[in-house]
């Protein structure tokens, strides 16, 4: 198989930035367009390849008396996949996933990724799995703070931030008092490693050691806390976090994590 060459934009670079906030919980007809278009054109599959995968992942017995690839397959074909559920659709985005790499074909995830990235999908392909994408600053954030917790052997920390964001990913709701709850674990584990003191909490930390943030930064940290207690753990009527909040939240708490696991290793 040719491999295609990169479409004009993508060469010359003048594909204009993508705009608006990412969208989780759609799959708007463009991408589900686009992402076809990619299978046929890139990925070289014909109508019938592609529908005994869709077919499999909607749980749609193929139409018999569609026998030709064109129109009638590939009509087939796109009806199923333009009238699914959004999430069926990222079902079937993670079906098509190949085993292997054949020479000169192009990178699936790479390529599946940079099509949500010009849509505004807030997800991105993984070793097989959708895994939720926050926008570059929070994504640079998580990754500092996993690199930084990873250099000093705090595990704990790096499961409840793993969680943190685990939560936020599940659909079709996301955990985002969880999230919120797994963060500010994660930055309270940190501390007790911090002053040495497994048995108090990360609000009463702060009091006893005002010091661990600089000032006014340790009355703010430990607002924040009371902030998770008060919206997250104990939650109250009338009142839902909501996705905005939770990525606020998870970004300051792996910050502040960032920053305490470095003093951590400075200090030994």
């Amino acid at each position: 198989m040719m491999a295609r060459r990169q479409r004009f934009s993508r060469r010359h670079g003048v594909a204009p930035e993508p705009r608006g906030p990412l969208i989780y919980d759609d799959a708007p007809k463009e991408l589900r367009i686009a992402f076809l278009g990619f299978l046929e054109d890139d990925l070289d599959y014909s109508p019938s390849s592609m529908r005994s995968v869709v077919c499999r992942e909607l749980r749609i017995e193929p139409r018999g008396d569609n026998w030709s690839e064109y129109p009638n397959i590939w009509d087939e074909v796109q009806g199923l996949v333009y009238r699914c559920e959004w999430y069926k659709f990222f079902d079937i985005v993670e079906a098509f996933t190949p085993k292997r790499r054949r020479p000169g074909e192009p990178d699936y995830e790479e390529e599946v990724n940079d099509l949500f990235g010009q849509e505004r999908i807030g997800w991105m392909l993984v070793d097989g799995e959708l895994e939720l994408r926050g926008d570059e600053p929070l994504e640079k954030v998580l990754e500092n703070a996993f690199q930084e917790l990873e250099v000093t052997g705090l595990e704990v920390a790096t499961n409840e931030l793993s969680e943190a964001w685990a939560d936020l990913s599940r659909r079709p709701a996301p955990d985002l008092s969880g999230s919120v709850q797994h963060c500010m674990a994660a930055l309270e584990a940190i501390a007790r490693q911090w002053s040495d003191d497994s048995k108090k909490t990360l609000g009463e930390l702060i009091k006893k050691h005002p010091e661990m943030f600089p000032a006014p930064l340790n009355e703010a940290v430990s607002k924040l806390w009371g902030y998770a207690s008060n919206e997250a753990r104990h939650g109250k009527e009338k009142r839902n976090l909501d996705l905005d909040e939770a990525f606020l939240v998870v970004g300051a708490s792996a910050t502040l994590a960032t920053y305490l696991a470095r003093k951590i290793e400075e200090a030994e």
